[in-house]
């Protein structure tokens, strides 16, 4: 089993962890720290479904890809996002978008919407951005969670972001067909069918089983 050494996540690096081995596939050597998907509490969580890169049954492209699915549904939430909203007021990010936390948080969104009187220019770099964004929306489950400490992955996420200052968390989840929407300001979090009209931001809603029935997308079939 591979040696971890971690070392601080820096906010002037971004790095995400340190790994010092690397492991030979049948056509590549493949370093452990390249299949780090986030870092949570210290932690490195890995892309589901790493352990088979590790042994050579599939490349890292394969499982750091976005379904079809997946990216269909990004794309509907950029488009409302780009034809709805101020572009004045907000920046919209995609792209596993990443986020600096502190020392030792570094997240990713699928997609967010952030202020742009909170990401002002002079944060626009090449690291990751250390502000928090507006409205999150995270599609799927990418990290490996099959470790008993990352059962309580998803709240724990929610509950680290809504605490560094995002107003809502979004979360789609394709297998079950559920939206979970959790707010700074609401008693309680949500979870329900995708089939619902649901307030992304400002007043501009969506709804995700109307959409895919548009475009004549059957999930589950």
């Amino acid at each position: 089993m591979e040696t971890l050494e971690k070392k601080e996540v820096s906010g002037q690096s971004r790095k995400k962890v340190g790994v010092k081995s690397s492991v030979k596939t049948s056509k590549q050597t493949v370093a452990l720290e390249s299949l780090v998907y986030e870092v949570l509490d210290g932690r490195p969580l890995y892309y589901r479904g790493y352990e088979d890169v590790l042994i050579g049954r599939k490349t890292p492209e394969e499982i750091m890809g976005s379904s079809s699915l997946q990216w269909v549904l990004v794309t509907y939430f950029m488009r409302i996002m780009i034809r709805s909203l101020d572009e004045k007021k907000y920046w919209f990010a995609s792209n596993e978008a990443g986020v600096h936390l502190d020392h030792r948080n570094n997240l990713s969104h699928a997609v967010a919407v952030y202020e742009k009187m909170v990401l002002t220019p002079d944060k626009i770099s090449v690291h990751y951005v250390d502000v928090p964004a507006k409205v999150v929306i995270e599609i799927d489950v990418k990290a490996d969670i099959s470790k008993i400490e990352d059962f309580n992955y998803v709240n724990k996420k929610t509950r680290k972001l809504l605490d560094f200052g995002t107003s809502k968390v979004i979360w789609v989840f394709t297998d079950t067909q559920q939206v979970m929407i959790a707010e700074q300001s609401a008693d309680a979090w949500l979870t329900m069918d995708w089939n619902r009209e649901l307030e992304l931001l400002d007043g501009q809603y969506f709804n995700i089983a109307r959409y895919l029935d548009e475009e004549g997308i059957k999930v589950g079939e």
